[in-house]
């Protein structure tokens, strides 16, 4: 009975954070605002009440840091050895750049108040980092993977990760009182190794392990190998001395070209979503709200000055590396927020003892705000960069000549829109969503606010021009009123729709459509794939290169 009571104990404040955070997404999604902000309330709103210290158990904290490796080692699914090498200059140029700019300078004025030249570098330097989990989490949720802003973002906290390591190693070094260039040198070699080891992983054993495991036919040994590879993976490098995440990542990178990436894709999600909640909720937690009302000016000028400051170094980061201002603006204040790993670098005792124990503990509770305000700040980057991007209307349609027209910039839409701009094929792209116009907008597509369900509208967005029409706003029903006006004045126009479900398979294949179930896995590629058959074109499946915003055209 004994043990019995001890379980409970140990399970019970997990159970009690999976149960409200549930209620807070639900909240959060009823106000029309991102899960994270939801989850990060109720971390903040268990603090105020003084029960922050009951949820900071072991098993919490352990399946807090697992839901960021099953993100990094989700991000190192779409990071294959060839977009390594098409990325380099982004991850090790633009990262570079951007943790020169932005640590260095937070690192200057640090030294410039007076404080030690060694808490300066390390702490300025440590803001200068982006949090990983909070960043990758809002673009997945805003499906902006693919778009330029996404993945230089992701490049760069890849760089990110990697040089965290070495603050943490210059840190440790610090404490032990030795020497920091060997340190420094050592963590190096071991993150090659560990790059070396997923490259040997990826060429040589992922395809026999998953063939093996494909001819055992079960669904549960699928689940228990991906969760192994994320979880082992991330567990060796913490063993060698370098970050949990790292090694998740690398993990991630090595099942990335394998035939069999989409189902572990699938089997990680779930588990994915359900630990990264518990991450959140602990920032939420770390908010020291005696703080904020005992020293509430300093902390809030502090947060302030953070996220300005970071948000104004991250700008001027991309503009250095030949980046528009509207995506200079929209990536900078996407990246505006402190990083957990500074969390972790000030917590240490060699690092905190260096100065005031207040100053670090209202540094500490400044980062935490930047993160929980991330969702808020980085939309209204997105809006300024909106803004700058609408300019004057264009004389003529961008992609007037293009031979594919796309309906809907869902993210099916913008799939679809990504594939065609990487093979160098036109398209203009249309959006009857005002919501939806205005992201697609901002986030650097070639899109027009019209209303293709009009007739009328057909002769000015130049339908007859087209070879291919692609139907992705999920609407079916003015598709399907339209499809016989459709039939007799373009028959020349290959019609392919994405439909939610199996059900309507049939009927708009019985009308002359090329019908796409986005209710199964791997739907936006069936409808890509199906758009460049429709054009007679060889789609090459391209490893994404650089993430500039001016390198990837969105419309001929």
């Amino acid at each position: 009975m004994a043990d019995a009571h001890s379980v409970v104990a140990t399970i019970q404040p997990a159970i009690t954070l999976l149960g409200l955070g549930i209620g807070a997404a639900l909240v959060a999604r009823s106000v029309r605002l991102n899960p994270i902000v939801g989850y990060l309330g109720l971390g903040l709103g268990l603090s105020g009440l003084g029960m922050a210290d009951a949820f900071n158990g072991p098993l919490v904290a352990a399946m807090a840091e697992a839901g960021v490796m099953f993100l990094l080692f989700n991000l190192g699914l779409h990071f294959s050895l060839g977009r390594i090498r098409a990325e380099a200059g982004n991850i090790f140029g633009f990262g570079t750049l951007q943790m020169v700019v932005a640590g260095g300078a937070f690192a200057a004025l640090l030294a410039a108040f007076g404080l030690p030249v060694t808490f300066a570098v390390i702490a300025g330097f440590g803001l200068g980092l982006s949090s990983t989990a909070v960043v990758i989490g809002l673009v997945r949720e805003r499906g902006q993977e693919d778009c330029p802003v996404g993945r230089a973002a992701q490049s760069i906290l890849i760089f990110q990760d990697i040089a965290a390591i070495m603050l943490l190693v210059a840190a440790g070094a610090l404490a032990s009182g030795g020497a920091m260039l060997p340190a420094l040198g050592l963590a190096g070699a071991k993150a090659l190794a560990a790059f070396g080891v997923a490259v040997l992983f990826a060429r040589f054993l992922t395809e026999p392990l998953f063939a093996m495991i494909a001819r055992a036919g079960t669904t549960e040994v699928y689940t228990a190998t991906a969760l192994f590879i994320a979880l082992a993976a991330g567990w060796a490098t913490g063993m060698a001395g370098l970050s949990l995440t790292l090694g998740a990542f690398l993990g991630g990178m090595a099942v990335a070209d394998s035939r069999y990436r989409i189902l572990v894709q699938t089997e990680i999600d779930a588990f994915r979503g359900l630990f990264l909640s518990f991450f959140f909720i602990s920032v939420g937690l770390s908010i020291d709200p005696a703080m904020l009302v005992e020293d509430w000016l300093l902390v809030t000028g502090l947060s302030l000055a953070v996220i300005a400051l970071k948000c104004g170094f991250n700008v001027v980061a991309a503009l250095l590396n030949r980046w528009s201002v509207p995506g200079s603006i929209q990536l900078g204040f996407l990246l505006g927020q402190g990083s957990e790993f500074t969390l972790v670098l000030l917590a240490l005792p060699a690092v905190a003892g260096l100065v005031e124990a207040r100053l670090v503990s209202a540094l500490i509770t400044a980062i935490a705000i930047s993160l929980a305000v991330t969702p808020f700040v980085s939309n209204i980057g997105r809006k300024l960069a909106g803004r700058l991007r609408a300019g004057p209307p264009d004389a003529k349609l961008a992609g007037d000549d293009a031979p594919v027209l796309i309906i809907g910039m869902t993210p099916a839409g913008r799939a679809v829109a990504d594939a065609l701009a990487f093979n160098g094929i036109g398209y203009l792209a249309l959006e009857p969503d005002h919501d939806r116009f205005q992201i697609a907008l901002a986030d650097g597509y070639h899109v027009h606010r019209a209303n293709p369900a009009d007739p009328r509208s057909w002769d000015a967005i130049g339908m007859e021009r087209r070879a291919v029409l692609v139907v992705a706003t999920g609407q079916i029903e003015a598709s399907r009123e339209l499809t016989p006006l459709a039939r007799e004045r373009l028959p020349q126009i290959a019609r392919v729709i994405a439909v939610p479900g199996a059900d309507a398979i049939e009927e708009f294949s019985a009308l002359g459509m090329l019908p796409v179930d986005m209710s199964v896995s791997g739907g936006a590629e069936r409808l890509t794939d199906l758009v460049f058959s429709a054009l007679g074109r060889q789609r090459e499946l391209p490893v994404p290169g650089l993430a500039r915003d001016d390198a990837l055209p969105r419309a001929a």
